[in-house]
């Protein structure tokens, strides 16, 4: 078996600096490709620094870049600046996501408009971007949740976000497969990082442990391998939604 199937491919991953799309970035760099390590603000620059050094320690190349992608001049730009540094680019994966627990009665028309921006907007403009960009038979992954097939309340703005991502997932599969690219949505359950935490009581996270195989929520080492997998040996699988989650739900 190759222990470098990505050898010569180069990656985009947007909110790559740490948590989940930090483990992703590392990943894809450990079987040989060069990647752009996307981060949204200050906060995260020095996590965005760190992959990249790591990256290059482990023997591969990356470099940082910021940028809101909820606005398509940026996407745009960072597609082409990726392009440009590294001459192509193969595999597009979106780990940007905001989580907003709330009563939909009290939820404001702006905590609306931002949720809905930057999960379902972002994601339309990089998926968009990326089969303008890609070279041909390049991946498409995005990182959605398991929550589309939960029957719950409170994530109204979360889900309802993510949920025109699975619609906009099976669009662009059909319309980029002439040329050899596959488009995917892998949905982890709640997951055990502060993206996580902030939202939730810690009778809600103890309950939320139940749910799950060996009591325990999700943890990014489940869902890096999954989207390595869309990446290199997965390419006929294409249109789908990959739900992770230790048996938290299903459909």
């Amino acid at each position: 078996m190759n222990s470098q199937p990505l050898k010569g491919k180069v990656a985009l991953v947007a909110g790559g600096a740490k948590n989940l799309g930090g483990l992703i970035s590392r990943t894809l760099a450990a079987d040989g490709a060069k990647v752009a390590v996307h981060y949204n603000s200050a906060a995260t620059k020095t996590a965005a620094e760190e992959t990249v050094a790591a990256i290059k320690a482990a023997g591969s190349d990356a470099f940082a870049l910021d940028g809101d992608f909820t606005k398509a001049a940026i996407v745009e730009a960072a597609f082409a600046a990726t392009k440009r540094h590294f001459g192509g680019i193969d595999i597009a994966v979106n780990t940007i996501g905001k989580v907003l627990k709330k009563p939909i009665v009290d939820t404001t028309e702006e905590e609306y408009d931002s949720m809905a921006a930057v999960n379902a907007k972002t994601a339309f403009l990089f998926i968009r971007e990326a089969g303008r960009t890609l070279n041909d038979n390049g991946r498409i992954v995005t990182i959605i949740t398991s929550l589309l097939a939960g029957y719950t309340g409170y994530y109204a703005t979360y889900a309802g976000g993510k949920a025109p991502v699975e619609h906009f997932t099976r669009a662009a599969s059909k319309e980029f497969a002439g040329r050899g690219i596959t488009v995917n949505a892998v949905g982890p359950g709640p997951m055990d990082t502060p993206f996580f935490y902030a939202q939730e009581t810690p009778e809600a996270v103890a309950w939320l442990k139940s749910q799950g195989m060996g009591g325990r929520l999700t943890e990014i080492r489940d869902i890096a391998p999954i989207v390595r997998f869309l990446v290199t040996e997965g390419g006929w699988i294409t249109g789908q939604s990959i739900f992770a989650n230790g048996g938290f739900t299903t459909r």
